[in-house]
Order: structure tokens, then C-alpha cells, then sequence
């Protein structure tokens, strides 16, 4: 389709993902060039010290980060980091001698040129003709994956690598939020999985590490077809047929789930357009950016989504998405729980678990979403969205906007969501200091330390021989002199790396869970020993260690939770 990559000639993609090959242009090629600093500063769209670091070593007046001489393949990698990231100009010669001969005819059959603005300074009667320049239509750039496969992946150029707000039908490249995404994502074996709002397929490309099929949705249909060009470019890495992607990966465009209307899924993933905007009367849907913007006031698309989304799983599926959600002023400079809408949301036959990782003013939300789209550079119409944003959000009494990560299950037919006692998996937590990642594997592991011990009454978890997590270490702080501590710490090192503030009884009982003594062995010790009067104590007690088997500080015998799984 037009202003979009073609994905209709797969031998032509085959001689472009040969050509990036033979030039290293790879996640780990592309570092070695640019060095570290230079590298994460180009992942935040600061691209000056990546843009000088290139030119140097193509002029051949730096030598390579760590020291090595600059190689004619090191140029040649320089130029085509140069031409696909930094908005560099090259001719149709020099595409040639960076990615092999007839390279620059390949990259225009694919519709990758646009010729270059003309320089005013070298347009003058008397300059000498120059052989006309191009620039890359596109982004192409590397993305390696948590379980090492490389990619390549084509999305529409960064707001550093042209001028002006981006267009109202941008198709995002791989960003934080995506990453975040993949990196929560539980990897588990699955026969079908859902990418809802698949953008340039980032999501999609992880799924079919681990799914047998994958159908992946837009309402964007240029996205979509970022995402069929990207599945054929990496069709060998991906274990595709080039010529039939679609025979693991079905496209349909269509607004959230209604492409998908009546189908079930045993995963479901999305990065959806959860963005808060701002919504007028008589609106040109045309000018929403497609890829952040539901077309919904408030925080109404993320709330459709978690009460929906359980629909579209099988029994004992899960959804995993990235949201938005608004929290409420109270009274002035008093706000509500960060989780009061949420809860609303999640129905009874649902299981929820929401980690909120960020909260913003309303001030700082419009800042972060205007600047996101470059649309600063109109300073006039820049001011006028900002007020329209405070207005929407002081029209329905909005405080703060919470930013975190969903995670969804249907329950197993045979299931119950809820028990008697309550077990269902229903956390609302705000964790906002720094997580390991990927975090995935640590979060399945936690899903099943909670269905162990859901699965377990109170006389079922006195019997378990319980041991502390691998990653577990307990910290105490008392005052100079004092006799006993007046703070017992539990930290986890890796995951989640959650802290519990501990009773001495609460340490008491960690301390003796080594495998030997069982739960009620150790409980009855500790009774004896403190003197306690009745069973409340006890029961009090194994409460908080059901809580500790459940965050992963204690371990029952049959499951891993605890210590630091492997990725993947």
C-alpha cells in the first residue's frame, strides 16, 4: 500500500536481510560501533553522539570504542547505521558500496528512498551537478530478543530523524512501553495467541517463539503492513515461509476485539492506544494518532478492554496488557486509592493482577504525550492542547493518571474464581522501584506459588516443609545498644525485589524454615516459646506465611518460586 514498505516480493526482502547481514548491522554490531554511551543515548532520540561517533569512523579519524582499527566493514556497518537510524543522506552509488551492488535499486523497489531536500547552500548556478542524494523513507534497525534471536524491524521514522509533530497515521517503532511488554510477557508453550494493536509486530515476533499460531490486529492498516514487511524480512529467524507467513501468523484489521469477535485464545497480549486525549465535538477521527489514541474519553478503552478480554480466553488463559488509568480527586489536594477504578473493572469470573509503576499529574500526563509527538515544535498549538488536556481532566475530577501492567485470567472450568476463603489471584500493588527483566519468568513463577498455595487449606499448608527463596536475604537495624532489633527487613534480590517489614515472630518462624521442620512443627515451637494463649496467635501467623509462600520469600517443596528462574 502506498507510504508503507513492500512485503509482496520475498526474494527481494531475502537479498535486503542477506545485505544487513553482511554489513553486522545487528543489535550487537551496531553497540560494538557506537559504543555504549552513544548507543543509549540514541535509544532516547538524542542522536548527536551516535551521528558524530559515525562520521568520524567513516572519515576514518577515530578508531573503533574499544580501541581496534576502523576496517572497511566497519565503515560500510557505519554507513548503513548512518542511512536507516541518523536521517544520513547517501547516493545511489554510495548505498551501493555500504550494502552491495544494486542495493539502492533493491531499497526503491521495497519503496525505502525519498529523495533528499536539496541543500540551498549547494544549489547555486555555478556548484558543480552532484549525483542526486536519498534518505531512507523508513526506520530499520536491529532488535534482539530475550532469548537472542535477531531482527530487523521497519517502522516510520522517529520524531529525531525528521522535522515537524509526527503524522496522524505514524506506525511507533520499538519503544520502552513495547519492551516492557515483551519482557512481562509469560513465554509459555501456547497453541493460539492474540497481538491486539500489533503496530510494527514487535509483540507478534516474540509470540512465535513460543506460540503454534498467532493472528495479530490493527486499525491501522499501514501498520499492518509495517508487519507483514517485517515478518518477511526476518521470515528465516522467525521459521516462517517467506512466500506464506500467514500460515502462522493471520493479519485482520479491525478496532480492539472485534476482529476477533467469538474467537478464544490461550494468550492474549497488547501495547493497546491507552493513551487519555482530550475528546471535542464533531472530532476528525483522521487526525487521532492511530497508534496511542482509542478514540475514548478518559480511561474508557482500558476498562473495556479488562472486563472484555476474559471473553476472549480459554478456560485458564491469560491476558497480559500495558494501561492507563485515571484516579480521582476526593476533596482538593486529596485523591482516592490508586486502585479504586481498576477494582471496578475486574469481573467475578476474572482473576486480576495489576501493578501500577508510575503515577502523574495531570500536568506532567500532557507534557509526557505532546512531547511524544513531537508536537512542541508548534509552540501555539502546543498550548492549546496542554489547556485542553486540564480541562478534560478537571471535567471529570482526575488527580493523577496511573501507568502500570495488567495481567488477566479466565479460570478453569472445574475452578471456582473465588473458594471460600477467598484465593483467587487478586493483587493490586504498586511496585515503582526498578524490576529484574525480563520479569516473565518471574512472574509465572509467582502465579504458580499462588496456586499452590490456593490449592492448600490451613491444616494442608501446617504439613509443608517450607524453605526460604534462593534470592531471599533478612536485614536488621536496632539503636546503639539496644537488646533486640527494632526493624527485621525481608528482601528479595532478584524479580519483583519486594521488601516485608517482619514481626520478630514473622523472623522467627523464616528463620526455621530450612526443609526439616514442617509448618505446624514450627508454629507449635514458636507457641511454646513466646507462651502464646489460645489459637489466634497460630492462626494469625500462618495467615502471614501464606502471604510470604505467595510473594515468593518461602518456597513450598513442589514448586521454584522464590529463587531466580532462568529467562526465557
Amino acid at each position: 500500500m502506498p507510504h508503507a514498505p513492500r512485503s509482496d516480493d520475498p526474494a527481494a526482502l531475502e537479498s535486503l536481510a542477506e545485505a544487513l547481514a553482511a554489513v553486522d548491522y545487528s543489535y550487537d554490531g551496531v553497540l560494538a560501533l557506537l559504543g555504549e554511551g552513544p548507543f543509549e543515548a540514541m535509544a532516547r532520540d538524542q542522536i548527536a553522539p551516535a551521528r558524530h561517533r559515525v562520521r568520524t569512523i567513516v572519515a576514518g579519524t577515530a578508531a573503533m570504542p574499544d580501541g581496534a582499527r576502523v576496517t572497511a566493514g566497519r565503515r560500510r556497518l557505519a554507513g548503513a547505521v548512518d542511512f536507516f537510524l541518523l536521517a544520513g543522506t547517501l547516493s545511489a552509488e554510495a548505498l551501493d558500496a555500504t550494502l552491495g551492488e544494486g542495493a539502492a535499486r533493491l531499497l526503491d523497489h521495497l519503496g525505502f528512498l525519498t529523495p533528499a531536500s536539496e541543500d540551498p547552500e549547494t544549489d547555486a548556478p555555478d556548484a558543480p551537478a552532484a549525483a542526486p542524494r536519498y534518505r531512507a523513507a523508513f526506520d530499520l534497525r536491529p532488535h534482539s530478543a530475550d532469548d537472542g534471536t535477531d531482527l530487523w524491524v521497519a517502522s516510520d521514522l522517529g520524531a529525531h530523524q525528521h522535522p515537524g509533530a509526527l503524522s496522524a497515521d505514524h506506525v511507533l517503532g520499538i519503544g520502552q512501553a513495547s519492551l516492557t511488554l515483551a519482557q512481562i510477557t509469560e513465554r509459555r508453550p501456547v497453541d493460539t495467541a492474540l497481538d491486539l494493536g500489533t503496530g510494527c509486530g514487535i509483540q507478534t515476533f516474540h509470540l512465535l517463539a513460543h506460540a503454534r499460531h498467532v493472528t495479530a490486529t490493527d486499525l491501522s492498516e499501514r501498520a499492518l503492513a509495517f508487519t507483514r514487511f517485517n515478518l518477511v524480512l526476518n521470515a528465516a529467524a522467525l521459521g516462517l515461509d517467506p512466500a506464506h507467513p500467514e500460515q502462522r501468523v493471520r493479519l485482520l484489521r479491525g478496532s480492539l476485539l472485534e476482529p476477533v469477535a467469538g474467537q478464544r485464545f490461550e494468550l492474549i497480549v497488547s501495547n493497546p492506544p491507552f493513551v487519555i486525549t482530550p475528546r471535542t465535538p464533531g472530532e476528525d477521527p483522521r487526525r487521532r494518532y492511530t497508534y496511542r489514541d482509542g478514540g475514548m474519553a478518559g480511561d474508557q478503552l482500558v476498562e473495556r478492554l479488562v472486563r472484555e478480554l476474559p471473553e476472549h480466553l480459554v478456560p485458564g488463559g491469560r491476558a497480559q496488557l500495558l494501561a492507563n488509568w485515571e484516579i480521582s480527586a476526593t476533596a482538593p489536594g486529596q485523591q482516592a486509592d490508586w486502585d479504586t477504578r481498576p477494582r471496578q473493572w475486574v469481573g467475578a469470573e476474572t482473576e486480576a493482577w495489576f501493578v501500577q509503576r508510575e503515577e502523574l499529574t495531570p500536568e506532567g500526563y500532557a507534557q509526557t504525550w505532546l512531547r511524544d509527538a513531537s508536537q512542541q515544535r508548534d509552540p501555539a498549538a502546543y498550548e492549546e492542547a496542554f489547556l485542553a488536556y486540564l480541562e478534560d481532566f478537571a471535567a471529570r475530577g482526575v488527580a493523577a493518571v496511573g501507568f502500570g501492567m495488567v495481567w488477566l485470567r479466565r479460570p478453569a472450568e472445574s475452578e471456582a474464581p473465588a473458594d471460600a476463603e477467598g484465593r483467587a489471584l487478586r493483587r493490586f500493588e504498586e511496585i515503582t522501584h526498578p524490576l529484574q527483566q525480563p520479569l516473565a519468568p518471574f512472574l509465572t513463577a509467582a502465579v504458580a506459588a499462588h496456586d499452590a498455595a490456593a490449592g492448600l487449606d490451613d491444616a494442608a499448608l501446617r504439613e509443608q516443609h517450607l524453605t526460604v527463596g534462593e534470592d531471599v536475604t533478612e536485614e536488621r537495624h536496632q539503636r546503639p545498644g539496644a537488646e533486640h532489633p527494632g526493624v527485621i527487613l525481608l528482601r528479595q534480590g532478584a524479580g519483583f525485589r519486594r521488601t516485608e517489614l517482619l514481626s520478630t515472630q514473622d523472623a522467627g518462624f523464616v528463620s526455621a524454615c530450612d526443609g526439616e521442620l514442617s509448618v505446624g512443627q514450627i508454629l507449635d515451637a514458636l507457641g511454646a516459646l513466646l507462651g502464646w494463649e489460645g489459637p489466634d496467635p497460630a492462626v494469625a501467623l500462618l495467615a502471614r506465611v501464606r502471604t510470604l509462600v505467595e510473594r515468593g520469600f518461602l518456597v513450598l517443596p513442589e514448586t521454584t518460586s522464590g529463587a531466580a528462574p532462568a529467562a526465557g
